[in-house]
């Protein structure tokens, strides 16, 4: 049975698929194939090189968004990544998606097309680099002719692309959308306002999955708060283990 396996954008919260990996390893579970949009093609991109969790969770918690960034004094006055650029570079140094040893695929948006692309050949630091560029913070990607921004925009959870190539599907959804909230700042609204947009984009991927493993509570943490990266990591590990199990992901296979 062929497993895959879809990581959602959140930011900070994708700290979160890293603990679902372990826990799903532990429990005897490895994809064969692999989509993710934002953070999650980070992970994505990391676990399908070879990387343990342990060995994803120390590069990825260290990976400070303001070291990883620079001021872009371009037309757009946003946020360079070089930082990803460099960690890409110096951990995958062929830089192609066929270099990989897990297949995958990664969603951005054509943002001059309104359109979702899905990268899974070719050149793989600008593909990584486009899905993880949130508008109104880092500078929009300019590749092959084309200008990406974010793929949370039309698809946070990227089933479709995969769907056909796998037997049994999970999907890990960093995004959990809970009634707490405190609006206490522009800042938690505008966070909110994001979380409500790609909670509604990931209907349909959803139903795609044959499992979703979605950690409570995650709305609670920032998508730039990778200070708390030990909390959410052990959050999404601690939730995993509790409540799947091996014949569970058998249990559910859809047919």
């Amino acid at each position: 049975m062929r497993i895959g396996l879809v990581l959602s954008g959140g930011g900070a919260r994708g700290i979160a698929h890293i603990g679902v990996i372990k826990a799903i390893e532990e429990l005897g579970v490895k994809p064969d194939v692999i989509s993710g949009t934002s953070a999650g093609s980070i992970v994505g991109v990391l676990y399908a090189s070879g990387m343990k969790p342990a060995e994803i969770f120390d590069v990825v918690s260290h990976l400070s968004i303001f070291k990883s960034v620079k001021i872009a004094w371009a037309w757009s006055g946003l946020l360079k990544m070089e930082g990803l650029q460099a960690l890409l570079t110096k951990q995958i140094p062929d830089n192609t998606f066929e270099s990989l040893k897990i297949p995958l695929t990664v969603a951005a948006t054509e943002i001059r097309l309104g359109a979702i692309k899905y990268f899974s050949s070719g050149e793989l630091a600008p593909a990584i680099i486009s899905s993880c560029s949130i508008p109104g913070v880092f500078d929009p990607v300019h590749f092959n002719d084309h200008l990406y921004v974010d793929g949370g925009l039309l698809d946070n959870l990227p089933a479709a692309p995969i769907r056909e190539k796998c037997d049994f599907l999970i999907g890990s959804n960093c995004n959990h959308l809970t009634t707490e909230y405190n609006e206490h700042s522009l800042k938690a609204i505008i966070e909110r306002s994001m979380l409500i947009t790609v909670n509604a984009n990931t209907t349909a991927s959803r139903m795609m999955c044959d499992l979703v493993i979605e950690p409570p509570y995650m709305a609670r943490f920032s998508v730039f708060e990778m200070g708390k990266a030990q909390d959410i990591y052990d959050a999404a590990y601690k939730y995993t283990k509790e409540n799947f199990f091996e014949h569970h992901f058998q249990k559910n296979r859809v047919a």
